[in-house]
């Protein structure tokens, strides 16, 4: 994600310029980090599922997935999404909009 602010800080700086408050910024930037952490682990989730399923066929084993387990393993990248667009989140937040549309 702070990759994705170096990327984007004309595009923070227009939209701080024309009103976005720092709250918006912080929204956005948390959002973007939460879903794309949630996906991935959403993906990931249904990648091994997929795996189970086909090796415990391979095998002739019975498949048994804890409703408990996916939840939970949904829940950590919801969680991870969080922790890891904060910081990114806020350092966009604060930036100067001058500044901001004024970088190369």
């Amino acid at each position: 994600m702070l990759i994705s602010i170096r990327e984007r800080i004309k595009e923070i700086g227009l939209r701080r310029a024309i009103g976005a408050k720092r709250r918006d910024i912080l929204i956005q930037f948390l959002s973007e980090s939460v879903m794309l952490s949630f996906i991935g682990g959403l993906l990931g989730v249904l990648l091994g599922i997929i795996t189970a399923k086909a090796v415990a066929l391979s095998v002739d084993w019975s498949l048994i997935i804890p409703v408990s387990t996916v939840g939970v393993s949904l829940l950590s990248t919801f969680i991870i999404g969080i922790f890891a667009g904060v910081y990114p989140a806020i350092k966009a937040a604060l930036l100067d909009p001058i500044k901001a549309l004024q970088f190369e």
